[in-house]
């Protein structure tokens, strides 16, 4: 596709299954593949034969991941381009409602076939003999699901979700006689200008609310489809669907609500603390929106470069000074041009990273405007990006993923360790302000982790609420979450905050993954802070794990425990605590 930044990339393996020329956007050619599978798996008469058809199918999954991560990139990269979102459409449309019942029947056979538990058995003793332990785990639960009636519902949750990131790829303002967009703007919340603080601020938060009618009509649809599809699975709730469905399988959402609870208890008060201290240093009496993102001392925004270019060049220094292989994988990252990271009208919002199955290389994608948080979100992304290189040589396509939980350790961990080195971007008073800023977000980011947690705990719990109820559930949550600023005169904006929050309309339930893997960073950074080789040695020998083993593993091999209750939040809370007082 043309609108891509990187051109044709070479499969990491020669396919043997898959056709070379297949055009992987038109069902009637990748329907054979399918029928071929499902008549091959009766065929299979030994263990090696059943695994040769496993790894037929996951060459095919694979093709089919990397073209729809293709259009999605595309779309993403292009939000005003028709010909994008047409083919984006195209295959969320027409493709992937096709593979689903498809994908449904090979599980199925793979799930009775009379060679499966021969099969997760083989192997010597020790690890061999647990090769396809999770993998076994993670079909079934997906056979116990499936519903084909779900199909058509998910597209349309798909469709609607391309809504939401059309509509918020389309808000822009007009500053002083130039159109800028939402993005661009956060740079003004850094500006030492109170005044201006304020103005710019007001100007987005107007503009969102304009759309407020649009956004709730959005997500109204949501919690219909959403709750349709929970209740053709047989569950009570979408909460608890989408638990199972997200293959959380090592806790429960009553331990979620023992996060909240810690977070109230041990890091709010942090919190309040650092706000207490923002307001006396800016001579204030109440602390507003606009007054969170400014130095409190009145110094100027950090501005760590200019151009995109600088960001890169920088931060390949960084992990040349952190560690050899990564660096050399951040310099091919950047040579094959899988970097799309200036902020542009017309690109969606936010960052990720997304891997090309096939190829077996990852994609960052962000909109980098010149601030302190584009060092942070490149240091981030990277780290998912070093997560997929890792496990480039693993065959079998699921494990090459990783449970959001430790993807995000993966991140977080990379922001932590990378900051060590954060020279590259400052002089040395500079940099000392950055780690600040940057421990001083950790500390903010756990009660807005917990704010939207349990917000999304509410909506699906409560699936008739009015759009009043969902607001005054909010509210409730921010007063509990959101310490000590003065929202009066602005109840509107701090009622309708969530809107901004593109997981609660595009992934659900995914964004407790990034508390429980900041506690698992935190304690990769404590132990670099006690022995810095061994603890890079555990984070990288983690990430080469992919998926292959359950969380609780994947969070001991990276030398972390995985519990998130206030056992393990009190004596992160007290290092960070310690950490900026030193600052």
């Amino acid at each position: 596709m043309d609108l891509l930044p990187f051109g044709k990339l070479p499969a990491a393996r020669p396919r043997k299954f898959v056709p070379q020329n297949i055009d992987l956007g038109d069902w009637p050619q990748i329907a054979p593949l399918f029928d071929e599978l499902e008549h091959r798996a009766s065929r299979a008469r030994s263990t090696a034969e059943l695994e040769r058809w496993l790894l037929d199918w996951n060459e095919l999954n694979a093709a089919l991941d990397e073209e729809s991560a293709r259009r999605y990139i595309a779309m993403t990269c292009h939000t005003d381009n028709a010909d994008a979102e047409k083919a984006y459409l195209h295959f969320v449309e027409n493709v992937e409602p096709q593979l689903k019942p498809r994908q449904f029947a090979l599980e199925k056979i793979y799930v009775t076939h009379p060679l499966r538990e021969e099969l997760v058995e083989a192997g010597d003793a020790g690890v061999a003999a647990t090769r396809y332990e999770v993998f076994d785990r993670d079909v079934k639960n997906h056979v116990e699901l499936f519903r084909q009636e779900n199909v058509p519902l998910e597209t349309e949750e798909a469709k609607l979700s391309q809504q939401y990131q059309k509509l918020v790829g389309s808000l822009a303002v007009n500053f002083r006689g130039e159109e800028k967009t939402l993005v661009q703007m956060g740079r003004y919340q850094e500006e030492p200008d109170r005044v201006l603080r304020k103005e710019t601020w007001e100007l987005v938060v107007n503009r969102r609310l304009q759309e407020a009618d649009k956004f709730d009509d959005i997500f109204d649809e949501q919690i219909k489809l959403r709750g349709q599809i929970a209740q053709n699975a047989g569950f009570e709730n979408y909460r608890d669907y989408m638990f199972q469905r997200m293959g959380r399988f090592d806790y429960a959402p009553e331990d979620c609500e023992e996060f909240h609870n810690a977070v109230e208890k041990q890091i709010v008060p942090i919190v309040r603390e650092l706000q207490a201290k923002r307001r006396k240093q800016l001579n204030l009496d109440k602390l507003h929106p606009w007054d969170l993102a400014v130095d409190p001392l009145n110094r100027a925004p950090l501005k760590p470069f200019a151009l995109v270019e600088e960001m890169v060049s920088r931060t390949q220094k960084i992990f040349n000074s952190l560690d050899g292989e990564l660096a050399r994988g951040f310099k091919q990252m950047d040579d094959l041009k899988l970097l799309d990271l200036a902020n542009r009208k017309g690109k969606a919002p936010g960052g990720y990273q997304s891997t090309l199955a096939e190829a077996r290389l990852p994609f960052i994608f962000m909109n980098a405007v010149g601030l302190q948080r584009d060092v942070e979100t490149i240091l981030h992304e990277a780290g998912h990006a070093f997560h997929a290189l890792a496990t480039r040589e693993e065959d079998l396509y699921p494990y090459r993923n990783a449970p959001i939980e430790f993807c995000e350790v993966a991140s977080m961990s990379m922001e932590l360790l990378g900051n060590e080195f954060i020279e590259e971007f400052y002089q040395p008073d500079d940099a000392h302000r950055a780690r600040r800023v940057h421990l001083e977000g950790v500390v903010g980011v756990f009660p807005w982790i917990a704010t939207v947690d349990a917000f999304q705990h509410w909506i699906y719990t409560h699936p008739d609420h009015t759009r009043e109820e969902r607001r005054n559930a909010w509210l409730g949550l921010m007063d509990c979450f959101g310490g000590d600023v003065n929202w009066s005169g602005y109840e509107p904006a701090r009622a309708n905050l969530w809107h901004r929050q593109l997981h609660i309309f595009l992934h659900p339930f995914y964004y407790i993954e990034y508390g429980i893997a900041q506690l698992g960073a935190l304690q990769v950074w404590a132990n670099s802070k006690r022995d810095k080789a061994r603890a890079l040695n555990e984070y990288k020998k983690a990430l080469a794990l992919g998926g292959s083993r359950p969380l609780p593993e994947l969070f001991a091999a990276a030398g972390c425990s995985f519990e998130f209750s206030e056992k393990t939040i009190k004596p992160l809370a007290t290092v960070l605590r310690e950490e900026l007082a030193k600052l």
